[in-house]
């Protein structure tokens, strides 16, 4: 006799179907929530660096490579026109003010000069003819002066015995008046005389200063002539390193062109290149310090030059205290422009973080160390070796700042 069995429940029968669609539909959310949350990445602590935020002192300040220079450089130029006979001195040679650095030749000049001295010597000869005639007159005059006042001392004895005549009865009352007329005219003659001769010796006397002046000029003019013979031989305006302009013996020079420079070795300045970035930052008088065998030495901003090439600006430093023993032209030293002053401020080292994320957020670590979760922050300053940060951080935390390049948009790190 058959046996009815019992029908088994449908949850056995199809429990290979069920567990398989468990797993399936286990694994779709768990495929589901991966990608809907946030982009987790897996890294080796080793490979990064974690650094922490500090309350610390913070200095803002530009750090730059400087070169040596000479306090300041001088163009030489030629006064004169002419052809180089002489290099006097070496280049990169030391020299004293004054010393010749070059010797032109110019023989149109020379003949020039020689024409103006024989013009000269004929000019002075006139000026001597004319005071000779000057004095001869004044001569003459003072001859004919001298002959008026004899006649009428004359004239005036004889007008005297004519009235003790008159008195005596032996000369008439005509007689009289025509020696009064006479010795009257006289007198007037010989007055006139003398005030001509006064006049005369005033015109003379202007003339002389004229004619004096006219040879001290024309002397002067040739002097100032002769000058620019001298200045055929260039000399060195001030003390200090000779360089010249690539000059050869027989070459033409034209006035007014550069033949040589002149380095001011008396002092020394430093020459630097800064990022357009802190164009309005850096002043003249801003205080630096640069670095020499890890012992600092104190500058003062002396010179901003305000254009901008190539994303940089130039900017000169001037030493304020102890100069470096070793210091030469065109040594490299490391110098730093200070932007303010020290003051106290949550920092963070500087890493390659900015570059990637532009100082918008940083990955923070947790407190239990085992990942990292993307942190929006703030950041307000910075300097070469420390970011200020405004918002986002506090001291004590701990953020990674290095191997952004690898996280791509990974929103959290796990160690």
């Amino acid at each position: 006799m058959d046996i009815q069995l019992k029908k088994r429940p449908w949850y056995i029968r199809y429990r290979l179907y069920l567990v398989f669609a468990a797993l399936f539909t286990g694994f779709a959310v768990w495929v589901l929530a991966r990608n809907m949350g946030p982009k987790r990445l897996r890294i080796d602590p080793e490979t990064v660096r974690i650094a922490e935020v500090k309350q610390d002192r913070f200095l803002e300040y530009v750090e730059a490579e400087a070169v040596v220079q000479p306090i300041m450089t001088l163009q030489v130029n030629a006064r004169e026109k002419g052809s180089i006979v002489r290099i006097a001195q070496e280049e990169g040679a030391l020299v004293r003010q004054g010393d010749t650095l070059l010797v032109l030749s110019n023989p149109a000049l020379e003949r020039e000069i020689e024409e103006m001295g024989d013009a000269l010597e004929k000019q002075l000869m006139a000026y001597t003819e004319q005071e000779l005639e000057m004095q001869q007159r004044r001569l003459a005059l003072q001859q004919q002066a001298l002959s008026n006042d004899y006649e009428q001392e004359r004239l005036r004895r004889q007008n005297q015995l004519d009235h003790e005549e008159y008195d005596m009865g032996t000369r008439s009352k005509a007689q009289l008046e025509i020696s009064d007329a006479e010795y009257k005219y006289k007198s007037e003659t010989a007055r006139l005389a003398r005030e001509s001769l006064r006049h005369d010796s005033a015109m003379a006397v202007i003339r002389a200063k004229l004619v004096e002046a006219d040879r001290k000029r024309e002397t002067e003019r040739f002097a100032r002539a002769r000058t620019r013979l001298d200045d055929l031989a260039v000399l060195a305006p001030t003390d200090g390193q000779v360089s010249y302009a690539n000059l050869i013996p027989g070459q033409i020079i034209s006035a007014g062109e550069k033949v040589a420079d002149i380095k001011v070795m008396s002092a020394y300045k430093l020459h630097t290149s800064i990022g357009e970035y802190y164009m309005d930052r850096v002043v003249t008088g801003l205080p630096a310090r640069a670095t020499d065998r890890q012992k600092q030495y104190p500058l003062r901003v002396a010179k901003v030059v305000p254009e901008v090439k190539d994303r940089a600006f130039q900017v000169d430093l001037t030493f304020t205290g102890e100069l470096p023993e070793n210091l030469r032209i065109g040594k490299s030293m490391r110098v730093q422009v200070e932007l303010g002053q020290p003051e106290t401020a949550t920092v963070i080292p500087r890493g390659d973080f900015f570059s990637a994320t532009g100082g918008r957020w940083i990955f923070l670590v947790t407190e239990d160390g085992k990942r990292a979760v993307r942190t929006p922050i703030q950041i307000a300053r910075q300097n070469p070796t420390q970011f200020e940060v405004a918002e986002g951080l506090k001291p004590g935390d701990r953020i990674v700042v290095s191997g952004y390049s690898a996280f791509g948009e990974a929103e959290e790190i796990n160690f």
